[in-house]
């Protein structure tokens, strides 16, 4: 024992966890496990972007990977879990940007190459302030594996994929209508557009006929659009090819009004003749649809805007206006011109970046893309076989097949300067294209593609570049790969994990992972959203300098139900601070009962108690639990389990009855009592470790025992010869009727410091054995004057009575017994009973519940039924002698 006469008498995490995590580190108790024969056990830490400090969600989500690895390693596998962090290109790029815009200088003042440098700076100091982050939350990562998404062989991971691709004919160079950011001036994939409802109008337009053709009694048709700043851009009309109305007008001209340019009516399926009036502007370079009509009508593509969302030498005298306002200044023009039929306000569903948060336009563009299909078709067949990737919840499989069924190509070219340049090179004077892992030998004669690639597509690459892949003999990717288990969002299954299936699907040919655990978004109490804009944000950091960082996790894992939301709450970080709380002081008291003992050793069972008996069992199957729990991602089940276990079992009913035998005579029991209460803690402490590292360690190291760390101690083992159900039915008596005794005592305002007579009345000559033999721990929890236990007893009718399984408790109170009082409260109980046996009935009637629900439980259903009725009929009996006496 260390400095057990150090321990507070309140628990302060501040100074239990000073100091910890460096010794974890110094010590090298995060090192996978020398012995190669052991298990391995791979969890990749999802890279948070270097843009800023940990929110709430990493720490939810970097706790349950904790958890696992944590008990992994106690368990003797050898466990990896692999540090990193992701450049995220756009977003970090806007940051710096942002920066950069307050001195006054933008990126292109600096020129690429000082830009980058720029960016390099701010990623080595946020990647230092989450690295302080995570030796606060406690993480045990592998740092020695430690990978950043720009790093030199993840890089050559990219350059690989990307060329093997290219070369497959899966990437591909085009001319498209993409998403486009025009504050970061980079194309955007669908995923990266966040869809919000915005106000807008539709503008019905006239355009006149060039001929001066009269149709319906005009010289003009009707157009209605929501953005009329794209006017410039029209290139035809069309209508639906079976629409009686217009077959007629199909080949004339119309005049594009505001520039006078004629375009012609074509027909086209496309167009849905029941939608306004059936009549639709072709604008190809600014519109994904009208760029599929333009194809299939070899129509020209005018794109009216520049990258900044200003109109450009096409929009006519509306050059250099920005967007919204040329279309003010278009609208204002229609209506001098008698051009404007009517304006319809609407509130209409918009794409905006979800990173910088403008309004996003369709633009044509040159990018590069994945071609989607062949790769999605892969990703959804493996999961028809025995690599399928175990989604948790289930119903998340369904959506990533559906996602990957309906998918597009993927756009992968950003117009960054921060991220994987593209390796691709133009020749300066025949304009040839070279795609390969190394540059071109006459480099000087090419320039290299300026483009980047999108975050995500390295990022997709994690589970095998960090493993040093493409390097398929590398000793660390043919020992952890594929990993185990990924812990990650259920909002990113687009953006990560579809990608890092077909990706490593197409070039390890297996699943890069065996289990994804996803969960929900944190909110706060109300359950909304944390946002900046709310002011709801929670700093973890700051929770764990108030509560610390056991109380944050026990708090983050006790609220997970697999791929549900969790609400903070600091009225439940206060009761999980209270229950560290009553942690460190039953310890205290355990420990400060441990002195004579070098070493815990349970003794020989034939030297155990009832108590004994009960509380190792009870133990055993705790241990059972919480194990299969874990095994199903079930961590808030298994934190009740050891909430339950340690709060009731252990403290208010095991610690309290070894008081008595701690301060008996007989040496050998207080011995013995002591070594079950060491075992009793020591086994507890390993299992709370995983998800409380620093108290656990704090207390284990301050025990009698062999080792240095919890960290890598061996984590408990279930003992099928250590279940005893006869000691749990015996002791549930014995701690029925403690509860009824003091129940009694309560009701009739009688302390436990008042002289009682207590009277058990029972047929049950096991139950009569138990109370006979624990005698000693009823005087101490039940205060009696005289106790009698027998089948013959006579009841004085001036008693308050409790009914428990087979026996009735009587204490003969009769100054305090008003007998219309004890009707009431018999009558009470019966109605209890009642409810309690319907509900069995009607459970036990039910087919669906016998067929289906585990044995164990169907049997547990009916020895609740039955009693609950003894009870049911002990009670009646006993109303039926107190109604009598009146």
């Amino acid at each position: 024992m260390n400095d057990k006469l150090n321990m507070s008498t309140k628990y302060n995490p501040t100074e239990v966890e000073k100091g910890m995590y460096q010794q974890w580190l110094n010590d090298g108790e995060f090192k996978p496990n020398e012995n190669k024969e052991a298990k391995p056990y791979s969890i990749v830490l999802p890279p948070p972007n270097v843009t800023g400090k940990l929110h709430l969600g990493h720490a939810w989500n970097t706790t349950l990977q904790d958890m696992l690895i944590r008990q992994k390693r106690m368990q003797g596998y050898d466990t990896s879990w692999i540090p990193g962090m992701d450049h995220a290109g756009i977003a970090t790029q806007a940051k710096v940007e942002a920066k950069l815009k307050e001195q006054g200088i933008t990126r292109y003042d600096l020129g690429r190459e000082k830009f980058v440098d720029e960016v390099w700076d701010w990623k080595n100091e946020f990647a230092k302030t989450i690295h302080d982050q995570w030796s606060k939350l406690g993480l045990s990562l592998d740092y020695d594996k430690e990978y950043f998404t720009l790093d030199d062989n993840l890089s050559k991971a990219v350059k690989k994929v990307f060329v093997d691709l290219y070369n497959e004919g899966l990437i591909y160079r085009a001319e498209y209508i993409i998403n486009w950011d025009p504050q970061a001036k980079t194309a955007l994939s669908d995923i990266e557009v966040i869809h919000q409802d915005d106000k807008g109008a539709f503008y019905h337009v006239k355009y006149p006929f060039a001929d001066g053709t009269i149709f319906n009694g005009n010289d003009y048709i009707e157009i209605a659009t929501t953005r009329p700043e794209t006017m410039m851009g029209d290139v035809a009309v069309a209508v639906n090819p079976d629409d009686e109305r217009y077959k007629d007008l199909v080949g004339k001209e119309l005049i594009v009004p505001l520039i006078n340019r004629t375009i012609p009516i074509i027909a086209d399926a496309y167009v849905d003749k029941d939608f306004g009036t059936g009549m639709v502007k072709i604008t190809p370079a600014h519109d994904p649809n009208d760029f599929k009509v333009g194809n299939r009508h070899d129509l020209e593509r005018i794109n009216t805007m520049n990258e900044d969302a200003t109109m450009n030498e096409n929009a006519g005298k509306y050059v250099g206006m920005d967007r919204f306002e040329a279309r003010k200044a278009m609208v204002d023009d229609l209506k001098d011109l008698d051009l404007i039929i009517k304006i319809d306000p609407l509130v209409h569903s918009v794409g905006h970046s979800e990173r910088t948060g403008v309004q996003v336009e369709a633009r044509l563009s040159t990018q590069w893309f994945v071609k989607m299909e062949p790769l999605a078709k892969d990703a959804i067949a493996n999961q028809s076989t025995d690599d399928a990737v175990n989604f948790v919840p289930k119903r998340f499989e369904n959506t990533f097949n559906q996602w990957m069924e309906n998918i597009h190509d993927w756009v992968i070219s950003r117009q960054l300067w921060w991220g994987h340049q593209i390796p691709a090179w133009y020749h300066k004077e025949t304009g040839e294209m070279y795609v390969g892992e190394e540059a071109p030998k006459d480099i000087e004669n090419w320039e290299q593609d300026q483009d980047v690639l999108d975050t995500w597509f390295s990022s997709a690459l994690v589970p095998f570049s960090s493993l040093e892949w493409p390097n398929e003999e590398s000793e660390q990717y043919q020992r952890y790969f594929p990993n185990n288990t990924l812990v990650t969002g259920e909002d990113i299954i687009f953006f990560w994990v579809s990608r890092m299936i077909f990706q490593s699907k197409h070039f390890t040919k297996q699943a890069p992972f065996r289990n994804v655990l996803l969960h929900g978004l944190i909110r706060d109490e109300q359950g909304r959203k944390m946002s900046k804009s709310l002011g709801n944000g929670i700093d973890p950091m700051d929770v764990i300098d108030k509560y610390g960082a056991d109380s944050l996790r026990w708090f983050l894992s006790n609220g997970t139900t697999p791929g549900q939301d969790l609400r903070f709450s600091y009225t439940k970080m206060d009761s999980a601070w209270n229950f560290i709380n009553k942690i460190w002081n039953a310890s205290r008291y355990v420990i400060m009962n441990l002195d004579g003992l070098d070493k815990i050793t349970l003794p020989d069972k034939s030297e155990w108690d009832l108590a004994d008996k009960w509380i190792i069992s009870k133990l055993n199957k705790l241990v059972k639990h919480v194990t299969e729990e874990f095994d199903k991602f079930n961590f808030g089940e298994a934190n009740r389990a050891l909430y339950n276990f340690i709060w009731n079992d252990f403290c208010d009913w095991y610690i309290e009855m070894s008081k008595e035998k701690l301060n008996s005579d007989d040496q050998q029991v207080k011995i013995n009592t002591q070594n079950i209460l060491g075992y009793v803690l020591d086994q507890t402490l390993r299992l709370i470790h995983p998800v409380m590292p620093f108290i656990s360690e704090k207390i284990w190291l301050t025990m009698p025992h062999e080792g240095k760390s919890l960290v890598n101690a061996k984590y408990p083992e279930y003992v099928s010869e250590l279940d005893d159900n006869n000691a749990e039915s015996d002791m549930n008596s014995l701690i029925e009727l403690i509860k009824a005794v003091r129940n009694i005592r309560s009701e009739a305002n009688a302390p436990m410091s008042s002289s009682v007579d207590i009277l058990i009345k029972t047929d049950n000559e096991k139950l009569k054995e138990v109370f006979e033999s624990n005698r000693d721990y009823i005087d101490r929890f039940c205060h009696p004057e005289k106790l009698e236990i027998g089948n013959d007893i006579n009841v004085p009718n001036l008693s308050m009575t409790s009914v428990i399984s087979d026996a009735e408790i009587s204490i003969p109170l009769a100054e305090l017994v008003d007998l219309n009082e004890e009707i009431s409260r018999i009558e009470k109980d019966i109605k209890n009973f009642e409810a309690e046996v319907k509900r069995a009935n009607g459970k036990l009637a039910n087919e669906k519940f016998v067929n289906n629900a585990p044995e164990k439980l169907v049997e547990e259903e009916k020895q609740k039924r039955i009693d609950n009725q003894t009870k049911l009929d002990t009670a009646k009996r006993r109303l039926e002698e107190v109604k009598n006496s009146l």
